[in-house]
C-alpha cells in the first residue's frame, strides 16, 4: 500500500501537471473521508502520509477550551483538565491527538477514497489554469478552433478551452474547425463547471498586440503605442509617437512597401488600418486623426473636452466618414468630441455665439453694444469669467483700460450676487414648508431638492432612491432615509385609521402589521401605498 501510493502520487502528478504536495493533500482528504465513514462523520480526523515511505497514519484530534467553557461540540472540543490527562503541557487552543487503527479499504471505501482524490485533483487543476490565464489578461493568444456551439468558437489552448463569444468575432469573418486564431485574452472567471476563459477579436487592444508582434520597434520601447480605436471589420486607427527624432513612427509601423501592416490587416480579416502621428498638441492630433481629410482650422474648448472641425464643403463626406466612421473613430482614438462644421456652419455657430453673449453682457452688465460685442469677441462666455478673471488680462484688451476693466468686474459680481439672491427667494418661494418638516432635512439639502423639482413633503415620498439621486443628485443611502423618513406620516395615518375603525386595536394580526416600506418603492403614491 504504501509503494502503492508513492507510485500514484507520482503518475497523476506527471499526467496531470500537478504539484505532488497537491496529490498527498488530496488522498488524505480521501482517506480521511474513508476513515470518518468507519468513525464517525461528526469527528474531527485527519491523515497524514509521509511523503518519503509512503506511510500513513490516521489521526482524532480535539480542540482544547477552558473548563468554564462550555462544549460546543463534545465530538471535536475538549476541556482543558481532561485534555492534560493525555498532554500535560497542553494550553487552551492547543490541540491533543489520538491515533486510530489503521483500516482496511473495501471496494467501496476505495471508490470513495477515489472520488475525493479525483474531485480535489479536478479542483487544482482548475486553480491552476486560472493562475494561469489571469497572469495573462491583456495577453495576445493563439489556439485552434475545436468546435462551434450556437456561434461560439471553442478555442483549445494549451491546458484547458478558451470561449470566444460571437459578440467578440469580427463580423464576416468565416471561422470553422481546425482554424488556427489569435485572439486577446480579456477575462478570466471561475465557474462551477471551471474556469472559463474569454477572448476577443474585436477588441482595440488585439490591434495594438499585432503591431508590437510585427513591428520590433514597439516590442523595444523605441515606438510607442498611444491608442487605438477599432471599427471590427471595416476599420481601424492607431496613434503612435517616438522619442527617437531620427525615426519616422508611422513608416516603421507601416513597413517596406507595407509590408508589416499588411500583415495585421491580414490577420484582422481585410479590415483598413490607419497609423496616426500623435501629437501632444490636441489641435494637430485631432486634425492626423481625422486624415485623409484637409482640415481648415479648428476651434478647441477644453473645459467641455470638444473640438470645432472646420472643413471645406469638398472635404466633409470625407472628414465625417460613411455612416459617421472616421470622425466616430478619431473621437475614440483622441478622447475628444469632434463637431465637424463646414465653414459656412462654423460662420453660423460663431454669429449666433457672438449675439447670445452679446445679449447677456448688455442685459446683465449695463454695457452697450460695442463694448459688450469686444468682450463676445474676445472669447469671454460668462458672468463668472469677467467676474474672476485677473485684472489685468482684461485690462489687455486693446479697447479697455484698467478703469473700464474694473467697473466691468464688479458689474460682473454685482450681477452674479443678483442671481444668487434671486435664486434664494425663488426657492423659498417655491419651497413647501412640509418638505422641511422631514427628519434630518436642512435647509442646503431642500433647496438642492427644491432646484430639482421636488417642492414638497409628497413629491419626496413618491420618488424612488434613483429618481432622488438623478434629480438632485444626493448620494443613495441619504435618499433612502430621506424618502423613508418623508414617507412617515403616510403609516402615521394609516394606523390612526386603523385605531378608528370597528375594533380598534383588537382588528386582525394583518391590519396590525401594516405595510412595510420598501426601498426606491415607486408605487407608493399615498397612505396606503407604504
Amino acid at each position: 500500500m504504501n509503494n502503492e501510493i508513492l507510485m500514484v502520487v507520482d503518475s497523476v502528478a506527471r499526467q496531470k501537471g500537478v504539484d505532488k504536495d497537491i496529490i498527498f493533500k488530496a488522498m488524505e482528504a480521501g482517506l480521511a473521508t474513508v476513515t470518518k465513514k468507519k468513525y464517525g462523520q461528526e469527528k474531527a480526523i485527519r491523515v497524514d502520509i509521509d511523503k518519503d515511505t509512503g506511510d500513513f497514519r490516521s489521526v482524532r484530534y480535539w480542540t482544547v477550551v477552558d473548563d468554564d467553557a462550555e462544549l460546543e461540540d463534545p465530538d471535536q472540543e475538549m476541556h482543558l483538565s481532561e485534555a492534560r490527562k493525555r498532554d500535560p503541557e497542553v494550553e487552551v487552543g492547543g490541540i491533543v491527538e489520538e491515533e486510530l487503527a489503521p483500516i482496511e479499504f473495501g471496494r467501496i471505501g476505495a471508490q470513495t477514497a477515489k472520488q475525493v482524490i479525483l474531485q480535489k485533483v479536478r479542483e487544482a487543476e482548475r486553480d491552476m489554469v486560472v493562475e494561469e490565464y489571469q497572469d495573462r489578461v491583456g495577453d495576445l493568444i493563439t489556439g485552434v478552433i475545436k468546435r462551434l456551439e450556437r456561434g461560439n468558437a471553442i478555442i483549445e489552448l494549451n491546458r484547458t478551452e478558451a470561449i470566444l463569444p460571437r459578440s467578440e468575432q469580427i463580423p464576416r469573418e468565416n471561422l470553422r474547425s481546425g482554424d488556427r486564431v489569435r485572439a486577446y485574452l480579456y477575462d478570466v472567471r471561475r465557474t462551477q463547471s471551471g474556469p472559463q476563459v474569454f477572448l476577443s477579436r474585436t477588441h482595440p487592444q488585439l490591434i495594438v498586440r499585432l503591431f508590437e508582434l510585427e513591428v520590433p520597434e514597439i516590442d523595444e520601447g523605441i515606438i510607442q503605442i498611444r491608442g487605438a480605436a477599432r471599427d471590427p471589420g471595416s476599420r481601424a486607427k492607431i496613434a503612435v509617437s517616438t522619442s527617437d527624432d531620427r525615426i519616422d513612427p508611422v513608416g516603421a509601423c507601416v513597413g517596406l512597401r507595407g509590408a508589416r501592416v499588411q500583415k495585421v490587416v491580414d490577420e484582422l480579416a481585410g479590415e483598413r488600418v490607419d497609423i496616426i502621428q500623435y501629437t501632444g498638441d490636441a489641435a494637430t492630433f485631432v486634425c492626423n486623426a481625422l486624415s485623409p481629410a484637409e482640415i481648415s482650422r479648428v476651434v478647441v474648448d477644453e473645459e467641455l473636452n470638444t473640438i470645432d472641425v472646420v472643413v471645406k464643403e469638398d472635404q466633409l463626406s470625407l472628414a465625417i466618414g460613411r455612416g459617421g466612421q472616421n470622425v466616430r473613430l478619431a473621437s475614440q482614438l483622441t478622447g475628444w468630441e469632434i463637431d465637424i462644421l463646414t465653414e459656412q456652419e462654423e460662420q453660423d455657430k460663431r454669429a449666433q455665439e457672438f449675439e447670445t453673449y452679446q445679449k447677456l453682457f448688455t442685459e446683465k452688465l449695463g454695457a452697450d453694444d460695442e463694448v459688450a460685442g469686444i468682450l463676445a469677441e474676445e472669447g469671454f462666455s460668462s458672468l463668472e469669467e469677467i467676474a474672476y478673471v485677473p485684472l489685468s488680462e482684461l485690462a489687455s484688451v486693446e479697447e479697455f483700460d484698467e478703469e473700464i476693466a474694473q467697473q466691468l468686474r464688479s458689474s460682473a459680481r454685482d450681477a452674479l450676487l443678483n442671481q444668487a439672491i434671486a435664486e434664494e427667494e425663488r426657492l423659498e418661494t417655491e419651497m413647501d414648508p412640509s418638505l422641511m418638516e422631514v427628519d434630518g432635512m436642512d435647509e442646503a439639502t431642500a433647496r438642492k431638492l427644491v432646484s430639482g423639482g421636488i417642492k414638497s413633503r409628497e413629491d419626496l415620498a413618491e420618488l424612488a432612491v434613483d429618481e432622488l439621486r438623478e434629480a438632485s443628485g444626493i448620494p443613495e443611502a441619504r435618499g433612502q432615509d430621506l424618502i423613508m423618513a418623508a414617507r412617515k406620516h403616510w403609516f402615521e395615518e394609516e394606523a390612526g385609521q386603523d385605531a378608528a375603525a370597528p375594533g380598534g386595536a383588537e382588528g386582525s394580526s394583518e391590519d396590525q402589521g401594516g405595510s412595510q416600506p420598501l426601498e426606491g418603492d415607486r408605487e407608493a403614491s399615498g397612505p396606503t401605498g407604504g
